[in-house]
């Protein structure tokens, strides 16, 4: 018989907390590699225009997996719906890989928008880690797994510069080599999320029939499920949009993949590194604390890329790191009261639809991104990232 996921003995807790952490870090890993190659590929050939639009397709992806992942993990448990979404995401990868050798956008998009799926899988796992925690610590649970990103900020740009020599020793374009990379951790992902355990499901041992339309507008238009979802997706998008642009503002400056990479090492360790602390801050405090934390330093990292922006040494990389971690604060603020303010009966399928939400405002991000940088440069796109942030406060206002 099958077992909630807050009843599970310890051994099933430690278990299921390594493999859902080891598969999130290798797809973190995986993304992280294709989607800075994608963005440069996609620069050299059709101009910084069109720059934003394979980190697009990998976000659209990811809502679609969001959205399928709270699907299946109510109808299937979440052994199956990680299963299925990774091994789609393999499937991408191989798929983003020819269309890099060929220098064929529409495969590389449509390789990336199947990595994404296996993305969205990842991101939904923090609900599955925090339902593994009694309620004064699923901030705690869930910010595990967020911080199994760290791995992924480390790895993914450390591998973009041997992995683009590699390729190029095979005679194959450089940056096809990242692309083929990720595909190999990616398969890894699908490895480790093998070793779950069967007998721990999403909700327990009756399993909702499917995504019921109603019970989830009925949610989202409650404020302790509307002000999460407000700043998580402004967040998002503010992040994308800096994060899509910093690659191509680096390498137009006269930058090699190498200074690349570190920066955006930067960014990316701010945005998982300080996990645990935002969940302390959101189990000992609360979640719209945690999300006014956040909306700060979000702010100031505008303010800073703005201020310096060709400062690829100093300013460019700080700029970066505040703006992961205040991603950090609101991602993990949100999510720890998604987590504590659903019923069993609406929640998996509640957060994938949030999750999805949140994911489609990201691609958007992405795709205003390129124009705005081609128009007004890289302090526009910083200068929207900020705008975004401050306008998150007025639903935590309200609430308070």
């Amino acid at each position: 018989m099958d077992i909630t996921m807050n009843e599970a003995p310890a051994g099933v807790r430690r278990g299921s907390m390594v493999a859902l952490f080891a598969a999130v870090a290798f797809m973190n890993t995986g993304m992280v590699g294709a989607s800075t190659a994608g963005t440069l590929i996609a620069s050299h050939g059709e101009g910084p225009g069109w720059s934003g639009s394979p980190n697009a397709a990998g976000v659209l992806g990811t809502a679609l997996g969001a959205l399928a992942s709270g699907v299946l993990m109510a109808r299937r448990g979440r052994r199956f719906a990680l299963l299925t979404l990774y091994g789609l995401a393999v499937a991408g990868a191989v798929l983003a890989f020819a269309g890099a050798v060929a220098a064929t956008l529409p495969a590389l998009l449509a390789g990336m928008a199947l990595l994404g799926l296996g993305n969205g899988g990842a991101q939904l796992s923090r609900y599955a880690a925090a339902e593994l925690y009694p309620a004064e610590r699923r901030g705690f649970g869930l910010s595990v797994i967020v911080w199994a990103g760290t791995v992924g900020a480390l790895a993914g740009p450390a591998l973009i510069a041997p992995a683009a020599r590699a390729a190029e020793r095979l005679m194959l374009p450089g940056l096809s080599g990242p692309i083929a990379a990720s595909a190999l951790v990616t398969a890894a992902a699908v490895a480790a999320t093998a070793l779950l355990p069967r007998t721990v499901t999403a909700q327990g041992t009756e399993r909702p029939p499917g995504l019921s339309l109603s019970m989830v507008g009925t949610a989202l238009r409650r404020p302790l499920v509307r002000t999460p979802l407000v700043a998580m997706m402004a967040a998002q998008m503010a992040m994308v949009a800096v994060m899509t642009m910093t690659p191509v503002q680096l390498h137009l400056h006269g930058h090699g993949l190498d200074v690349v990479g570190w920066v955006l090492s930067a960014h990316l360790i701010g945005m998982f590194a300080l996990a645990p602390l935002s969940g302390w801050i959101a189990d000992h405090w609360d979640g719209r604390v945690t999300i006014g934390c956040g909306i700060a330093v979000l702010m100031t990292a505008a303010t800073t890329a703005m201020a310096a922006p060709t400062a690829h040494a100093s300013g460019l990389p700080l700029a970066l790191f505040l703006l992961g971690y205040g991603w950090n604060l609101m991602i993990v603020g949100g999510s720890s009261l998604l987590s504590g303010h659903l019923v069993a009966e609406e929640r998996t399928q509640v957060q994938g639809v949030v999750d999805a939400l949140v994911w489609s405002a990201a691609a958007i991000g992405s795709l205003v991104a390129g124009p705005l940088f081609g128009s007004g440069g890289y302090s526009l796109v910083a200068a929207l990232a900020g705008t975004l942030a401050l306008a998150s406060l007025a639903p935590l206002a309200r609430r308070r």
